[in-house]
């Protein structure tokens, strides 16, 4: 069992960069895979990447791909989103999950969830 704690999120200007961080404690880390979701101000919330338990395979969003990274230090039992180009409608709460080892892509699909980070991102 892990829990994450999300960290990083703040206000910062269309076109900056960001990056959050997500220290999941627990035992076993390295043999979950973590996933950032966000939620959007009156939307649901909705996957934005993840990353396999032995960070052999990462996925993300249409939306930010080419523009966010995913990565995992399991010395330190963290995730992390870089997170460049930033726009306005990358705007949310960001939250970090974990399920067992493979990639997901579903709410449903994730075990442990933290209580987010808010990210806004003015025009």
């Amino acid at each position: 069992q892990v829990q994450p704690v999300e960290s990083g999120g703040g206000l910062v200007q269309a076109g900056d960069s960001m990056r959050l961080s997500c220290k999941a404690s627990g035992r076993l880390f390295s043999t979950y895979a973590m996933g950032w979701f966000r939620q959007a101000p009156g939307k649901e919330r909705e996957f934005v990447a993840a990353i396999a338990w032995l960070a052999r395979n990462t996925d993300y969003a249409d939306s930010v791909k080419g523009r966010f990274t995913i990565s995992r230090d399991n010395a330190k039992d963290t995730v992390y989103l870089q997170m460049n180009s930033l726009k306005p409608e990358d705007t949310g709460v960001y939250y970090c999950a974990a399920r067992p080892r493979n990639l997901g892509y579903r709410e449903y699909e994730y075990n442990y969830w933290g209580q987010g980070t808010k990210v806004t991102v003015s025009s």
